[in-house]
């Protein structure tokens, strides 16, 4: 995901804007990484640099289950634990 993505992207739920960036792998673009929405609290994955910013009912619970336990290390507690959507 190129870095000027981040002046576009809002929440698909409630439109907040800016979301918040964790890069977790990045070379000259961000490979992998988190969105987080300051607003809502939900959470969105950048997988193979691709933002995976889908309403809860559309969101695969295995794919976003192995995404935070790869990188537990490295992502906020506000992620991990507060992070939506609730039903993962």
């Amino acid at each position: 995901m190129k870095r000027l993505m981040l002046d576009i992207l809002a929440c698909p739920i409630d439109k907040h804007y800016p979301l918040e960036l964790f890069e977790l792998q990045s070379k000259d673009e961000i490979e992998e990484g988190a969105l987080y929405c300051q607003e809502c609290g939900r959470y969105y994955p950048i997988i193979d640099g691709i933002p995976v910013m889908l309403p809860d009912e559309l969101r695969e619970r295995k794919r976003d289950t192995d995404f935070l336990s790869k990188w537990q290390g490295k992502l906020p507690d506000k992620v991990l634990r507060q992070g939506n959507p609730w039903h993962l």
